[in-house]
C-alpha cells in the first residue's frame, strides 16, 4: 500500500456527514513514514459539476491506469488515517501530476496554502 494508489476501502461506520461505505480512495501518506498499520487517505466520490468551484475537490478523469469507472473527486476536506484493515482491494494508482493537485487541495484545506 503505497502513496498514489486507489484502493477500494470500507470506510463504515461513519458518524454524521463523514463519507461513508465501500469506496474508492487515494493513499497520500510519505511512504517511509509511520510505524502503526494505518495509512492516511483521502476519499474519491462521484464528479458533480458544482465541484468545479470546490478548492478542496480535485477531478479525476477515469483511465486504465487509476482503474476508476467514472468521473470522480478526490474530496480532501475528508482526509484522515484509517487501519489497513479497511482496505479491501487496489484499484490502480493516480499519476504524479494528478498527486500534485491533490497535494494543493490538501494545503488548502490545512491552511498550508
Amino acid at each position: 500500500m503505497l502513496r498514489s494508489e486507489i484502493w477500494l476501502i470500507n470506510l463504515d461506520p461513519t458518524i454524521g456527514a463523514e463519507i461513508r461505505k465501500v469506496r474508492p480512495a487515494v493513499i497520500v501518506n510519505d511512504n517511509t513514514i509511520g510505524i502503526l498499520p494505518l495509512k492516511v487517505i483521502i476519499p474519491i466520490t462521484d464528479w458533480k459539476e458544482r465541484y468545479a468551484i470546490a478548492p478542496w475537490m480535485v477531478y479525476l478523469e477515469p483511465d486504465a491506469e487509476n482503474g476508476l469507472s467514472k468521473p470522480s473527486a478526490a474530496d480532501t476536506f475528508q482526509i484522515r488515517s484509517l487501519s489497513q484493515s479497511r482496505f479491501v482491494k487496489k484499484l490502480g494508482k493516480l499519476s504524479e501530476s494528478v498527486m500534485q493537485e491533490i497535494n494543493r487541495a490538501m494545503a488548502i484545506v490545512l491552511g498550508f496554502g
